[in-house]
């Protein structure tokens, strides 16, 4: 028995669109000889449609594109993950997170989704009931449990038990001989070693191959990394599909052979493939054909171009160099290599007579007041007007490009360099810039060199670092993922042997900044807990432990 897995990239309310899609993906497994084709989790909604869902007609034009894709299915039964109405004559939730299965014309059966995460990212219990049954598909001989996304994630990392019900071994309980997972499960950094080990131990329990097939592509800060997978019953993996791209490849999860799978997990490749798709999808999908940016001769800024340059192609980047009088010769001449390497476009707009124009405005209202870090962010404001100009005038998307350890601490200018669309490498803490940049550079010089070696600087006022106001980023960076991403107190951080006041002082700086990242552009989410998405704080609160 071939089973095909259509890892597509759809979008969220295009149903024409992803009916497309999922035929195309159909069809090149039917050429490649399936006997049954499975797509994502939601593929013929797009995944997450968010409250979306609540509007009059939505879920009723999901089940008109579905009627339309039953018709088409006249032969290979196809599985497809889409949204369902829940019986208004029955209490709970007005949806079903569902999928069909499609066979001879017609919706066979329909599965309803039994676990509904509300943790991180996911949301589902605000829309979504769930089912109150797991039954096995009889179909060729075979007992095929069918399952979604969620309904196989029944423990946290720590394996303790996330929900009273566990799908798979409801299905177990019942017989099945092959069990299959329609997916949406979004990437961050070890996420694909993470769901095999996890995929591989619920086959050697449930002592069945397992089919698993993922999304893949960006939706506003999510990206769907793919690697769908399918193992066998002693829990090896017996193939693996592509990360980062779409991708249809059919398998027998009955084969006999010996797996042999081998992967690539290196952090630096996966953040930056996962980098471009995000920005890729989120462009196109958005209806934008280019973008600009600042480039400021700085490594976030080079890093964040050269990601554009390869998701959106070297002439639909458009960079803006914006000099001032603490600018260095450097910077402008960096910014000029790096646009020569990558063969964007690149402007040079000093700004300093327009600073000098702000200032001589201000001067009567500030008067008797000695110049501080007000002047400082009159420059990042002057230079987020010119890039919103150049983004209104030429329809670009502008892409801020900020890194996370800057956007924790508050070490950016709201209504300056936050300005933008999207903030491409907003989930990357400044220590991984670096790696992801010298991986950048590993078979030529993208990045000129010289931007990676040189002291970071805002260049706002004469001979500035980063470093006169931060900790060394390796500092920082550890203990905000200590205290952002495994939520630990400052008293047990500064217990495993961090300074009190560095711990302290970036404990505070977090807590204070929350404001402005509540107004940021939307960023890429690559990380286990990214600002955005997924992080829910108050911005009033007093709370310090």
């Amino acid at each position: 028995m071939k089973i095909g897995l259509a890892q597509i990239n759809s979008v969220v309310g295009d149903f024409p669109g992803n009916v497309k899609r999922i035929l195309a993906g159909y069809r090149e497994c039917l050429d490649a000889g399936a006997d049954l084709v499975i797509t994502p989790e939601l593929a013929l909604v797009g995944y997450p449609p968010q409250d979306l869902i609540f509007k009059s007609r939505f879920v009723p034009q999901c089940l008109q594109a579905l009627d339309y894709l039953a018709g088409e299915i006249r032969g290979v039964p196809l599985l497809v993950g889409y949204a369902d109405h829940h019986h208004p004559a029955h209490p709970g939730k007005p949806f079903r997170n569902a999928a069909a299965w499609l066979e001879h014309g017609a919706i066979r059966q329909r599965i309803w989704k039994t676990l509904l995460p509300t943790y991180d990212v996911f949301d589902e219990q605000r829309y979504f009931e769930p089912g109150t049954s797991c039954e096995p598909v009889p179909w060729q001989g075979l007992r095929i449990g069918v399952t979604l996304c969620e309904d196989i994630w029944t423990e946290d990392q720590l394996q303790r038990p996330l929900y009273e019900r566990d799908p798979v071994a409801e299905l177990s309980a019942k017989g099945i001989d092959l069990l299959l997972n329609l997916s949406a499960s979004p990437f961050h950094l070890g996420k694909p070693a993470m769901r095999r080990a996890m995929l591989g131990g619920i086959a050697r329990s449930a002592k069945v191959p397992v089919v698993y097939c993922n999304s893949v592509g960006g939706n506003d800060q999510l990206v769907f990394d793919g690697h769908s997978l399918v193992t066998t019953p002693g829990g090896g993996i017996l193939a693996q599909l592509p990360g980062f791209a779409e991708a249809c490849r059919v398998i027998d999860p009955f084969a006999t052979a010996t797996p042999t799978a081998t992967f690539e997990d290196h952090d630096a490749p996966q953040l930056y493939q996962a980098l471009v798709l995000g920005l890729r999808d989120y462009v196109t999908k958005c209806g934008f054909s280019s973008v600009c940016l600042g480039l400021s001769g700085g490594i976030d800024s080079a890093l964040t171009a050269v990601i554009a340059a390869d998701a959106l192609g070297p002439a639909a980047v458009h960079g803006l160099t914006m000099p001032s009088a603490y600018s260095s010769v450097g910077s402008v001449a960096d910014s000029r290599a790096l646009a020569r390497n990558l063969g964007i476009h690149c402007e040079v707009v000093p700004i300093s007579e327009t600073f000098a124009a702000v200032k001589a405005a201000m001067r009567p209202v500030f008067a008797g007041k000695p110049e501080d870090v007000t002047e400082e962010n009159m420059q990042a404001r002057i230079r987020g007007l010119f890039l919103m100009a150049l983004s209104n005038k030429e329809n670009h998307l502008l892409l801020t490009t900020g890194n996370k350890s800057e956007l924790a601490v508050g070490y950016c200018t709201i209504y300056g360099d936050m300005c933008g669309g999207l903030a491409v490498i907003s989930d990357l803490p400044k220590v991984r810039v670096y790696e992801v940049a010298r991986w950048c550079n590993r078979h030529r010089e993208l990045i000129p060199s010289n931007t990676i070696d040189k002291p970071p600087s805002a260049e706002l006022r004469p001979d500035q670092t980063d470093q006169d106001t931060l900790p060394p980023y390796a500092i920082l960076d550890a203990i905000l993922e200590l205290y952002v991403e495994r939520q630990l107190s400052p008293a047990e951080i500064i217990a495993i042997g961090y300074a009190e006041t560095t711990v302290r002082w970036i404990q505070r700086r977090v807590d204070l900044n929350e404001w402005k990242r509540h107004q940021a552009a939307p960023g890429l989410r690559v990380t286990s807990k990214a600002f955005g998405l997924g992080r829910r704080m108050p911005i009033v609160q007093r709370f310090g432990g």
